[in-house]
């Protein structure tokens, strides 16, 4: 003997906890915007499992759902089409983002690349410049040093030519002085003679002479009185005895 309901409510009551479920699912789903809600599949099933669990009805009737599986939320067509042809440009759009990204990745190193070069270059520069300051001061170092080698020469020189005019100057004076006190001398012994008659000097120093000297004399004299003397003659024999004797 088999067993019937009553009434269609029994097999009316699967379709209403469908239709309960859809309910509560588009109210789930109105909460969030398309593309989250297309997103949030394990959100909303949660969601869900917790509003029919919960719900009063199927609490009275003593029905306990156990676990809700939701495959997947999808829009409909035209919903689908656009969204797809968003998606498409959404793609489009991150592609070219991606292109514009790499070329201005690719600009930005290669002026990186630039700055860096500039960099090294200026480096360089600033170092080949401080090379060349350094030799610069080197030289300069060297020739302040050969320049006051050259003062203290010349200073040296100087000196020297000034102690020269000195020691000349001393020795000009000392032959100065010399020369003085020897005519000085000279004057104190040839002064007492300056009154006494030159023939008598003459005859004084003509003492204690040879023949040779005395003639030499004699001559010097007769020179010296040639126009006192009106006629001189010297015999072959004097002249002789002269050139013998020389």
């Amino acid at each position: 003997k088999s067993l019937l309901y009553l009434s269609e409510d029994p097999v009316k009551l699967e379709q209403r906890i469908i239709n309960m479920v859809k309910t509560l699912a588009k109210s789930e789903v109105s909460l969030l915007n398309l593309r989250d809600a297309i997103k949030s599949v394990e959100k909303i099933t949660t969601a869900l499992k917790s509003a029919v669990q919960n719900n009063e009805y199927l609490n009275e009737l003593g029905i306990k759902v156990t676990n809700i599986n939701i495959l997947s939320v999808l829009p409909n067509k035209e919903t689908a089409r656009a969204l797809e042809a968003e998606t498409r440009e959404n793609i489009l759009r991150e592609a070219d983002d991606a292109v514009y990204k790499r070329r201005n990745a690719a600009v930005e190193q290669e002026r990186k690349i630039k700055e860096n070069e500039l960099n090294t270059e200026v480096a360089v520069e600033q170092k080949k410049r401080q090379i060349m300051e350094t030799q610069m001061e080197g030289r300069r170092s060297v020739k302040e040093k050969e320049r006051l080698i050259r003062k203290e020469e010349l200073v040296f020189r100087i000196k020297q030519e000034e102690e020269n005019t000195k020691l000349i100057e001393l020795s000009v004076k000392n032959r100065k002085t010399e020369a003085e006190i020897k005519a000085y001398a000279i004057n104190a012994v040839l002064e007492p003679f300056a009154k006494v008659n030159p023939e008598i000097i003459k005859s004084l120093s003509s003492m204690g002479m040879n023949t040779d000297q005395l003639i030499a004399n004699a001559f010097t004299g007769l020179a010296a009185n040639a126009d006192k003397i009106g006629e001189l003659n010297i015999s072959p024999d004097l002249l002789q005895t002269l050139i013998k004797k020389k």
